[in-house]
């Protein structure tokens, strides 16, 4: 690669002075990535985790390119169009209780975004005009637009440059034991009357470090929610679509969240799209004779007819192949094989969650030597700060996956 290459390209997370040449890539196919030279990698991430059904689908390809030919785009202001009916429809026959009313946009950070603002206009159409705050966690990850930002952990350190700028929410340890319950319960006691929702990813905080909660946590902050008269919301842009090895993350729990957010694994890593959807006492709140209660936003590409076409393909092909059993044996393979990078010595912990796989180490590496270091095994698998993690294609195969697991072991005891 030249210089000239990257003359007019600005990466995303990344330092554009000390960066490792980034690769070009010609073509995909399954859960594979070919290189300009001709180099195969097996991707361990699918491309952050939204090919669920690995690269080139035939069926979403096939999807693409009749919608291409009836309409590319059109505007969702007064006008709908069938891929979004058919879309709103499949979705909400999936999705738990009363989640019924999906506002469309084009990326996850929007979809959480749509997510805040309903949640405070929620109560604004009430005139309870103090419960503008959201209550969110220690560890998770929301997206990176200014709202959003707000809502993630004020140290990951993606965002903390902007903490003195961002709006002020109510960032708090994760009540995962019965004293930080506790410790929760007093808190909601103290400023309910400021809350408008708690947000978090359920069962996994995913770009915040990869960590795992229990269904019961989930149940818990259910009922103090409701006793607390909170809006709860779900954001499932990382767990939705059978990352965790249910549909959704919150089936596990049995949970109904108020709102929630989806998208990455959509379309099936086809186009950029997302939802965000409410329970049909959330959505009755904006019914109003006054304009001003209606809930003014509107993404230029909301709603596109390519990506509610691609989105429609994905639902259907989860219909017609056990995914659910691919991700069990992804799960068993995962547990299995990343068990012996808890024998290294500079491994803190290893963690495994449906198709999710996580190897925490004790430091942060130098971060550039070990992307190379899994380029020279042929293998597509992008660490963040201590953590390296999969997140494969429900449709590997246990070779590959194998291919995957063992680069993360062999480079561990060898350069970490």
């Amino acid at each position: 690669m030249t210089q000239s290459t990257l003359k007019n390209i600005w990466l995303p997370y990344t330092q554009m002075k000390t960066c490792n040449a980034p690769l070009i890539v010609k073509a995909t196919y399954g859960t594979s990535i070919i290189l300009e030279d001709d180099t195969e990698l097996t991707d361990g991430i699918a491309s952050w985790w939204t090919a669920c059904h690995g690269y080139n689908h035939p069926y979403i390809a096939q999807v693409v390119r009749k919608q291409l030919d009836i309409m590319p785009h059109i505007m969702f202001g007064g006008i709908i169009h069938q891929p979004a009916i058919d879309l709103s429809k499949k979705l909400a026959k999936r999705l738990p209780g009363d989640l019924n009313r999906i506002f469309f946009s084009e990326s996850g950070s929007v979809s959480v975004e749509v997510a805040l603002k309903i949640a405070i206009q929620y109560w604004l159409n009430q005139k309870k005009l103090d419960k503008t705050k959201i209550v969110s966690f220690y560890g998770g990850y929301h997206g990176d637009t200014m709202a959003t930002m707000a809502v993630c952990d004020p140290e990951e350190g993606m965002h903390n440059l902007f903490k003195n700028i961002l709006p002020k929410q109510y960032n708090v340890p994760l009540p995962n034991t019965l004293e930080k319950q506790r410790a929760f319960t007093q808190f909601l006691e103290k400023n309910n009357q400021t809350i408008s929702a708690i947000l978090i990813e359920p069962l996994v905080q995913g770009a915040g470090g990869m960590l795992f909660h229990s269904p019961e946590l989930l149940k818990f902050l259910r009922k103090q929610a409701d006793h607390f008269d909170i809006l709860l919301i779900f954001d499932e842009i990382f767990t939705g679509f059978g990352r965790t090895g249910s549909f959704f993350a919150c089936n596990q729990a049995e949970v109904i969240p108020d709102i929630i957010t989806l998208s990455k694994a959509l379309t099936g890593g086809t186009m950029a799209l997302a939802a965000t959807i409410v329970r049909n006492f959330v959505f009755d709140k904006f019914i109003s004779e006054n304009e001003q209660n209606a809930l003014m936003h509107g993404p230029t590409f909301m709603a596109n007819p390519l990506a509610c076409a691609c989105a429609n393909a994905s639902l259907e092909i989860f219909d017609h192949y056990s995914w659910d059993e691919n991700v069990a044996s992804i799960e068993l393979q995962l547990q299995k094989e990343l068990a012996h990078c808890k024998s290294l010595k500079n491994v803190k912990d290893v963690r495994v969650k449906g198709a999710i796989g996580v190897v925490e180490l004790n430091h942060i590496p130098d971060m550039n030597k070990l992307k190379k270091m899994f380029l020279l095994q042929n293998v597509w698998i992008r660490p963040f700060r201590n953590i390296i993690y999969l997140t494969p294609s429900f449709i590997i195969t246990a070779e590959a996956l194998s291919s995957l697991t063992y680069a993360i072991y062999n480079i561990i005891k060898k350069e970490c």
